[in-house]
């Protein structure tokens, strides 16, 4: 069961629906135990390498917990939400990926006014079109229903509930909050080959007459300042990733001196990670400072998103360059932490993202340099 709030549950035929799915629900004692201890004295590197054990109960539990201590952006402690996603990112990025939408999922409820959902749920974020497929929501005499196939959800068989993304007309889409443990709801599995974040199944997920709750208006998700905060949020992740291939470059160097060669890929390296650091405090400022709303929330996203993505797209082919084949062949957790976050910053569309970069310039009317 959807329940967001007392007043504003589902309608009583979803009340049968179990809290959260069987695999969340099996570890979500000890796994909250887990994250409550290690997160103690906000040790949150420590944290999420704890979390990455007992794949993913753990990492749900630390979600769970982080839901009730992580600040929500735009009310004045922004930069320390981006701090955050960044230190899991660092220490584990598939850990960050069970988090991050967990806490953006909490925000989403909050812009909407709905409040806080019941305790101990974790919840993704699933608002990703593709080719093919549709999901649509249908308001029926016992409430809205949603009818269909969502692409890329990723967790979606260890989620106890997610925001959504559905079509409600040929040209309007809302979010509504589902519970994933209805009977309606049917994960599609195998299909995920990915070697990076393998433990991230991100695959489509079927919904047959799923009972939903809508959270804003039609349209209004996207057009939310919280949708381009988000989408910085995501950044921040990624950002994190970079530093935790970085600091294999920094092991390197300290451990032999370093010729000119290797002092120029530390420099270079420093340089992206720092530009992609700048780039995102001057975000937190200006989101808490009100002026990141509307195009200019938009814009922002569009600008940080792309100078943190090719800030660590430089940081991977540094770290190519200086360290060589042999971390990659024979280090497990560099190479796992390479790989995850090549497959992680393709949520950056690349030259796609950087036209639309180009178009808001000049829709803005305003020479931007």
């Amino acid at each position: 069961m959807v329940s967001i709030e007392p007043a504003r549950g589902l309608s009583a035929d979803a009340a049968a629906e179990p809290a959260a799915t069987d695999s969340a629900a099996t570890d979500s004692t000890a796994a909250d135990s887990t994250a409550a201890d290690s997160t103690a004295g906000e040790n949150i590197a420590e944290a999420a390498r704890a979390a990455a054990g007992e794949w993913p109960g753990r990492a749900l539990g630390l979600a769970r917990r982080l839901g009730g201590t992580a600040p929500f952006p735009g009310e004045g402690r922004t930069s320390e939400l981006w701090d955050l996603l960044a230190a899991l990112g660092a220490a584990d990025l598939s850990v960050a990926r069970v988090v991050e939408p967990h806490l953006d999922a909490l925000a989403i409820l909050r812009q909407a006014g709905l409040g806080r959902p019941e305790t101990g749920t974790v919840w993704g974020v699933f608002a990703a079109e593709g080719p093919g497929v549709k999901l649509k929501a249908r308001r029926t005499a016992e409430g809205w229903r949603l009818q269909g196939t969502k692409p890329w959800c990723s967790l979606a068989g260890a989620l106890s509930h997610a925001i959504v993304t559905a079509h409600t007309g040929p040209d309007t889409r809302r979010a509504f909050a589902v519970g994933l443990g209805h009977p309606g709801v049917a994960v599609r599995e195998g299909g995920w080959h990915a070697l990076g974040l393998p433990g991230i199944p991100s695959g489509p997920v079927e919904f047959d007459g799923v009972p939903a709750e809508p959270v804003g208006e039609d349209g209004w998700y996207l057009e939310r300042p919280g949708f381009a905060w988000g989408g910085i949020g995501v950044a921040a992740v990624w950002h994190g990733g970079a530093l935790g291939v970085a600091r294999r470059l920094w092991a390197a160097a300290s451990q032999r001196t370093p010729d000119q060669i290797a002092l120029a890929h530390l420099g270079a390296a420093d340089l992206a990670l720092g530009t992609a650091q700048a780039a995102l405090a001057d975000a937190a400022a200006a989101v808490d400072g009100g002026v990141a709303e509307g195009a200019a929330g938009a814009l922002l996203a569009l600008r940080v998103r792309g100078t943190v993505a090719a800030a660590a797209e430089t940081v991977l082919g540094v770290v190519d360059h200086a360290l060589g084949p042999a971390p990659l062949a024979f280090d497990a957790e560099h190479a796992q932490r390479v790989a995850d976050l090549r497959l992680y910053l393709r949520q950056h569309h690349a030259e796609r993202d950087t036209a639309a970069l180009g178009r808001a310039l000049l829709e803005a009317g305003e020479q931007p340099w």
